[in-house]
């Protein structure tokens, strides 16, 4: 079994039918994974979490903070004042995950170079062998 696979017995995130798999869904999908590093330095109002996430619909952060929220990874906020305003912020349980998430996208940054020369060779690996341009 891989590391980190079976530390809580009885779960394993291979099994279709364990939490973990929706945790692990939610937690490093592209807006989840987003909105943990968002949150990693503080706490942040809901405008402030999208403009950092470029590209993320109000509905859709909406729904992410709602899962990780739903999750305890992340805890909601709201404050009595004349503007409605509402804090969102990692919990003891989201925080381990959040710092990991941004631990795992340095390891990405450091291997970026790599991967666009590879991409690159492959690119014109495949325009040479077709005579045409490589598609997406």
């Amino acid at each position: 079994m891989s590391r980190g696979t079976e530390r809580v017995a009885g779960m394993s995130v291979f099994d279709p039918e364990c939490v973990s798999r929706e945790v692990l869904e939610h937690a490093t999908g592209r807006w989840g994974a987003l909105t943990l590093a968002a949150l990693v330095d503080g706490p942040l109002r809901f405008a402030e979490v999208r403009r950092q996430i470029h590209g993320i619909s109000d509905r859709m952060l909406w729904q992410t903070l709602q899962r990780l929220e739903d999750h305890g990874l992340v805890t909601r906020t709201p404050h009595p004042t004349a503007a409605r305003r509402v804090d969102y912020e990692l919990t003891a349980l989201g925080r381990p995950i959040a710092e990991r998430v941004c631990d795992l996208i340095d390891a990405i940054y450091d291997q970026l170079p790599g991967i666009v020369a590879h991409q690159r060779a492959t690119a014109a690996t495949a325009e040479s062998s077709n005579g045409e341009p490589a598609s997406d």
